[in-house]
């Protein structure tokens, strides 16, 4: 979980081949007109994402039936998001990737085919809503390599023995 531009997708393809699951793409259910607004710079309202959340976790628990597991990569950035998609998935750890603003800005500034641009990282920021103290889940800062996050990120998962199924 956590804004655009902070890795969520290479950090999910990473931990899904070490865990060896299936690895679920939010971006890949976004609407249509979810996408077009976006790529205007136009923040999603709770009514453009919930739709979009109950897709994506429909796709991850097929996964989960059908192979043991899965690693999503999604925002969630509100812990209503996050409830919607437990009350779905049941057991699931979410990792959060956070880091300095600058730096997430200059990630999306160096994106070239992607329809979210750093246009809605300050609406992205503003919502955000961390982890919090009851939920089952990590922060990751992504200020290292990947290769360190990928290391740390599993190593939580284990430390914590979380299931197969986590959100990022």
């Amino acid at each position: 979980m956590g804004v655009c531009g902070v890795g969520k997708s290479l950090l999910a393809r990473r931990l899904a081949d070490a865990l060896g699951v299936a690895m679920v793409e939010a971006d890949d259910f976004h609407s249509d007109e979810n996408r077009r607004k976006m790529a205007r710079d136009l923040p999603l309202t709770d009514a453009d994402r919930l739709p979009w959340l109950d897709a994506v976790s429909a796709a991850a628990k097929r996964q989960v039936q059908s192979t043991g597991g899965a690693v999503v990569a999604c925002s969630c950035l509100r812990r209503a998001y996050r409830d919607r998609i437990r009350g779905a998935l049941g057991n699931s750890v979410f990792l959060h990737l956070a880091g300095p603003r600058a730096l997430i800005a200059e990630r999306l500034a160096a994106r070239t085919s992607h329809f979210v641009g750093a246009g809605l990282l300050d609406s992205q920021l503003d919502i955000l809503e961390p982890l919090e103290d009851d939920e089952s889940g990590i922060a990751l800062e992504i200020n290292v390599p990947i290769d360190d996050v990928v290391v740390t990120a599993l190593d939580e998962l284990r430390r914590m023995g979380a299931p197969a199924q986590s959100v990022v």
